[in-house]
């Protein structure tokens, strides 16, 4: 089953349709083994054939649409994430930690300001996002220990924070002041702020952004204009989850 998903997961964004011998540079795997996993899919119907070519069919959401419709916190979230991006005309997103990445759970886009499009599902890794760094602030000790312990963080551009030491730091602050900006650390050009969702027993499940262009806005500017009405919708977000999921 793992080498199945393997396969399933190779095909990207950047890559929707491989050869066989694509597929199994990919997933490090031997042709032969690719093939049957392959024409297993096919045959299911996840994937389809066109000559040489494979690609995956729109049939591959079934395996994620029994969590996102079992999902309340997205349901919840999306139209309080419509009503700031109205307001405030910049894109916004919540997220989950899953690992050490962010996956995205529910968005509302404005413009693209990414190369990387950003849709449900869509994993980041957590130490150089806004949404990353809120959720792994609020972990309890002993998991964000571990997190520090095992992660490598890579220079994803020339602002990234790759010491351990330092990303600790900048977590404990996260964690005091309850919010966190994150300046061209992920991608060039993109700034975005982040503030933690939590449930009803206080335990921070989630987290909500804003992202823009830094040419568009300063940190101070983001500071000033977009924080209040992120920490708003957070708010509003946690106030819905009480009573509609008390037990989340």
């Amino acid at each position: 089953m793992e080498r199945g998903l393997a396969v399933i997961r190779a095909f990207t964004a950047d890559t929707p349709e491989m050869t066989l011998s694509d597929a199994a540079r990919a997933t490090g795997m031997d042709r032969a083994a690719v093939r049957r996993f392959l024409l297993t899919l096919t045959d299911l119907g996840y994937v389809t054939a066109d000559g040489r070519h494979f690609r995956l069919t729109p049939r591959i959401l079934e395996l994620g649409y029994a969590y996102l419709s079992s999902l309340t916190l997205a349901q919840i979230a999306a139209p309080h994430l419509e009503h700031l991006v109205a307001e405030v005309h910049e894109s916004s997103s919540v997220a989950v930690l899953d690992g050490e990445d962010v996956v995205y759970v529910s968005r509302v886009p404005t413009q693209r300001i990414m190369t990387v499009s950003i849709s449900i599902g869509t994993r980041f890794p957590a130490y150089a996002t806004s949404l990353g760094r809120v959720l792994l602030a609020h972990l309890d000790d002993g998991r964000l220990r571990h997190y520090l312990d095992t992660v490598s963080p890579a220079p994803l551009t020339s602002r990234t924070l790759t010491s351990a030491k330092t990303l600790a730091a900048e977590l404990e602050r996260v964690r005091a002041q309850g919010w966190c900006l994150v300046d061209q650390e992920l991608e060039q050009g993109l700034t975005a702020v982040a503030a933690p969702i939590r449930s009803d027993s206080r335990q921070v499940v989630a987290a909500v952004n804003l992202s823009t262009h830094a040419g568009r806005r300063t940190p101070d500017a983001i500071h000033r204009e977009l924080l209040p009405p992120l920490l708003a919708t957070a708010a509003r977000i946690e106030a819905e989850l009480k009573v509609t999921s008390p037990g989340l």
